[in-house]
């Protein structure tokens, strides 16, 4: 069977682009490959809110984000890319980071050039650190690999204080390091992303998150652009939390949950979802023979 990091590979080829949705946890992760995805994504900032109800601010740990990463890859068979922030330290942490995500079933990791105490790709104030030392991360995490095919994508957020002649200076570098592909963050222009692939033919990620710096551009103008892969990284959970709070104030001011019965997924669908009736057949069958 092929590694995850080659089915991410093969997707990457197949796709045009790639589509990634994110999944805050395993039973979102199911619900992206019922829906027909090739693969997924686990946020950092999804993990902090979600797992942790933190903010995205550097204050989960490896250990943190590897939990949640563990479970939807037991859970689903899609290859699974997983936002590893800085690298949550010095050398010994890449190297120990990418060993055990890799081990972990992860297909791909995407590791950034922010200094330690980082901030959402979004929001003010972000500081990067230098050239060399970002090619020190993506050198470590390169030699950490314990499969070849486990893909290594190189984050920059230089677009923000250096802009786009600063951020081609550094993909380049990162690049002729190693990187596997590069996440250009923060981008606020479609002809930035077509910039890039004048410069550059290795895959490139578009993060269309919500509400920041990014304008939602379509599929196909990210395409046209030259893009490889689109990442949605929140958009799931966003409108998940969005219904869950409608429905707690909803049970508070009309006392019943009735008129809410047509916006959820019914007992059936988990269970189709959950394969709920072979697992029970497995366990009666396990029962009647004891």
């Amino acid at each position: 069977m092929a590694s995850a990091g080659h089915q991410f590979r093969e997707a990457i080829k197949k796709n045009d682009p790639l589509i990634i949705p994110g999944a805050i946890n395993a039973y979102s992760a199911k619900l992206a490959e019922k829906a027909g995805h090739k693969a997924v994504y686990l946020s950092g900032s999804g993990v902090a809110a979600a797992s942790y109800g933190l903010p995205d601010l550097g204050v989960t740990s490896m250990k943190d984000v590897l939990i949640d990463a563990q479970r939807i890859t037991n859970a689903t068979s899609l290859p699974l890319l997983v936002d590893i922030d800085t690298g949550w330290g010095d050398s010994n942490s890449i190297s120990k980071t990418i060993k055990e995500f890799s081990s972990a079933g992860c297909a791909a990791v995407h590791i950034e050039d922010q200094v330690f105490d980082k901030r959402c790709g979004h929001r003010p104030n972000k500081q990067i650190v230098s050239i060399p030392e970002m090619k020190d991360r993506l050198k470590t995490a390169l030699d950490a690999r314990i499969d070849d095919s486990f893909f290594i994508m190189a984050r920059t957020d230089a677009l923000a204080s250096e802009g786009m002649n600063g951020a081609i200076e550094r993909c380049g570098e990162y690049i002729e390091e190693g990187a596997d592909g590069i996440f250009l963050e923060a981008v606020i222009s479609i002809d930035q992303y077509k910039e890039f692939k004048k410069n550059f033919s290795v895959p490139l990620l578009a993060n269309i998150t919500e509400f920041g710096k990014t304008p939602l551009f379509t599929q196909s103008e990210l395409n046209e652009a030259g893009v490889n892969m689109v990442l949605y990284p929140l958009t799931a959970f966003r409108a998940m939390s969005q219904s869950a709070e409608n429905v707690y104030n909803s049970v508070i001011k009309d006392g019943t949950q009735e008129s809410l019965l047509d916006i959820m997924q019914t007992r059936e669908e988990l269970y189709e979802v959950l394969d709920y009736y072979n697992f029970e057949k497995e366990l009666d069958d396990k029962l009647s023979k004891e």
